[in-house]
């Protein structure tokens, strides 16, 4: 087939909108028959509580709701940040993670402006410190009882079977292919903290 020609080439590109094909995409025309979409939008993530900051975004946006507005374009924001890279935010257990983190930078926030006798803007990050914990707390997780549970039963596992006990070894027998939380959305930083107390008090 021959090669478009480069006006030619821009008039196909124009004649396609993006209502023709897919909302929220839009087209680049190789040849006339053949054509490649580039979504404008992060990918679909397996997260109930992205549904959910989607959707209040549109409540505090009605209701003038700064600092939920706030949290909620800017997690938001991370997120589609986080889409073009190699570690995007995928489920719910990441998009705690990233709650987490903010959490925590903005309770050193709050602190600084306390020192500095900032009332107003240590005010501020409570608020939003608030918001996030809420989101936070709609994130299902293995409970605390559970994976003392499985940690206990993988230790002793591993002294029945005359293993090595150590951090690695219970992690790899507790999260790995065959233990007890393989699969289940659990933190690794509160089953490495379990994993830790509990080695010491075996």
């Amino acid at each position: 087939m021959a090669s478009l020609s480069r006006p030619l080439f821009r008039l196909y590109a124009r004649t396609l909108r993006p209502s023709s094909l897919h909302s929220g995409y839009r087209c680049r025309i190789a040849v006339p028959i053949y054509y490649r979409c580039l979504s404008s939008t992060p990918p679909n993530l397996s997260s109930s509580v992205l549904t959910q900051l989607r959707n209040d975004l549109k409540t505090a946006m009605r209701n003038k709701d700064t600092a939920r507005l706030s949290v909620l374009r800017a997690v938001l924001a991370e997120i589609t940040n986080a889409s073009k890279t190699n570690s995007p935010i995928a489920n719910d257990l990441q998009l705690l993670a990233l709650l987490r983190k903010r959490i925590g930078s903005a309770q050193s926030a709050a602190a600084e402006f306390l020192a500095a006798n900032r009332l107003d803007l240590a005010t501020k990050e409570d608020k939003q410190i608030a918001v996030m914990e809420e989101y936070a707390g709609s994130v299902k997780t293995v409970g605390q009882a559970d994976i003392k549970d499985a940690v206990e039963g993988a230790i002793r596992k591993l002294k029945a079977g005359s293993e090595k006990l150590d951090l690695g070894s219970v992690l790899k027998s507790v999260t790995g292919s065959g233990g007890e939380l393989e699969g289940k959305p659990v933190e690794k930083k509160e089953v490495v903290r379990i994993v830790k107390e509990m080695l010491e008090s075996a």
